[in-house]
C-alpha cells in the first residue's frame, strides 16, 4: 500500500492524495515522494509540485500516458522512499517598528507585549510546508498558537520583499514586493528569490528565525548588495 490515491489534475498533470491530517510526518512523505519521482523520472515527467498532503506530478502526455504515469506512481516503495527532511535554514529578522507595521496590533490582539511576540516567533524551528502564493514564498508551520492572527481584513497593496508575516496559524516570508494580507511583524534582508539561484528554501526545509538590530539589519542588506 502507497497510502495516497491518485486522481488527475488537468490532461497535464496528476495528484497523489494522502489521507492523514495536515501534519509534518505526512508532509515528509510528500517530500520524499517528490524526490524519489524525480530521482529516476521516466521520460515526459516533467517535474512536481510537493504541498500540504498533495504531490502534484506534471507530464508531456505526448510521450507519457494518464495511465503509464500512474502505474509508474503505484510502483513506487513507501518503504524505499528517502528521508523527506531538507536542510535547516537561519534567517535574520530585524523586528523594529519600521520593519513591523502590524507588530504592536498583533501584540494587542494576542494580550502580550511585543518583546513577547517577537520571543514567541524566535522560539520554534518551523517546517516548510510547501512554497507558493508567489515564487519562493515559503507556507511555515510550527507557529506558537498565542500570536496566530487572521489575516487583515483589508490586504495591502504593497508589502516589501522580506516582509515576515503571519496569517492564523502560519509564518511567511515575502520574497519579493507585492501585495498581500498577512500581518507584517519583521524583516529579512536575506533575498529569498535570485534571478540565477532560484529559491532559497524548498518543501521540507527548516528555518529559524532570529533577531537582529536595525544596524545589523542594514549592514547585511549592503553584503547582500554587493554579493
Amino acid at each position: 500500500m502507497n497510502g495516497f490515491t491518485l486522481r488527475p489534475h488537468g490532461d497535464r498533470a496528476v495528484d497523489l492524495v494522502f489521507p492523514e491530517e495536515i501534519s509534518i510526518k505526512t508532509n515528509s512523505l510528500v517530500v520524499g515522494y517528490s524526490r524519489a519521482v524525480m530521482a529516476a523520472p521516466p521520460d515526459g515527467v516533467l517535474g512536481c509540485v510537493p504541498a500540504y498532503r498533495t504531490l502534484t506530478v506534471e507530464y508531456d502526455p505526448q510521450r507519457i500516458t494518464y495511465g503509464q504515469l500512474c502505474l509508474f506512481l503505484r510502483g513506487l516503495s513507501a518503504e524505499a522512499m528517502p528521508c523527506g527532511t531538507g536542510r535547516l535554514v537561519n534567517i535574520p529578522v530585524c523586528y523594529s517598528k519600521r520593519f513591523a507595521p502590524d507588530i504592536e496590533e498583533l501584540a494587542a490582539h494576542a494580550g502580550l507585549s511585543v518583546r513577547e511576540v517577537i520571543d514567541r516567533h524566535t522560539a520554534p524551528d518551523y517546517h516548510v510546508y510547501m512554497i507558493g502564493f508567489r515564487p519562493g514564498f515559503p507556507y511555515l508551520g510550527g507557529l506558537d498558537e498565542a500570536i496566530a492572527c487572521p489575516r487583515k481584513a483589508v490586504p495591502r497593496q504593497r508589502i516589501e520583499a522580506g516582509s515576515v508575516g503571519i496569517a492564523g496559524n502560519q509564518t511567511g516570508v515575502y520574497p519579493e514586493a507585492s501585495p498581500g494580507g498577512w500581518n507584517v511583524i519583521g524583516r529579512t534582508p536575506i533575498k529569498l528569490l535570485d534571478e540565477k539561484l532560484g529559491a532559497l528554501l524548498s518543501a521540507g526545509d527548516t528555518v529559524r528565525f532570529y533577531e537582529i538590530s536595525e544596524e545589523e539589519f542594514y549592514s547585511a542588506c549592503a553584503r547582500e548588495e554587493g554579493a
